[in-house]
């Protein structure tokens, strides 16, 4: 049997009503059954190896960390491929990263790809350029968009290759 993937996620159902049919058209994951959300980090631990003392000290270490309120702010891009929304927590969400890649270190964010992670959710991953901008022209209304971070979801990958849910972790109130 393959190994299912994981992900640790602060999911944003406030951004929803803005971005989510517009993700179901241009995100190709979130037509997987993953919400609205900001990566904490991906991948995480193949699911099999997700046992209860790797449960306990991700809620361990998420209970360090005080729930905090932000906005989405603006636009951003990755070159033409993909369209995020920016978060004025950038910082808190770096953080957030650095502690679990710290507890975890064999799970580099993004298995090491990138210099420098930048916390984003994305509305629109390698579509049509014109169906991208006109997503962006679309959401910039709604912004800012203000949300509160209260916890950390785990998400799995089904052999089915959708994702759901299989544990959320609560901050710090």
């Amino acid at each position: 049997m393959a190994s299912s993937r994981s992900a640790l996620v602060v999911l944003v159902g406030e951004a929803e009503p803005a971005v989510g049919e517009l993700r179901h058209e241009l995100d190709p994951v979130a037509q997987l059954g993953v919400p609205a959300h900001v990566t904490v980090l991906f991948p995480f631990t193949p699911s099999e190896e997700i046992t209860h003392d790797v449960l306990l000290r991700l809620a361990t270490l998420f209970r360090t960390v005080p729930t905090f309120q932000h906005s989405f702010v603006r636009t951003e891009w990755f070159g033409n491929d993909v369209l995020w929304l920016a978060s004025d927590a950038e910082a808190a969400f770096r953080s957030l990263t650095g502690m679990v890649a710290d507890a975890f270190p064999n799970h580099p964010p993004y298995e090491g790809q990138f210099d420098d992670v930048v916390p984003h959710l994305t509305i629109a991953d390698r579509g049509r350029m014109d169906a991208m901008r006109a997503a962006e022209r679309k959401v910039q209304p709604h912004l800012p968009i203000h949300a509160i971070t209260r916890a950390v979801t785990l998400l799995v990958e089904q052999p089915s290759g959708r994702w759901e849910t299989a544990e959320s972790f609560a901050l710090a109130d």
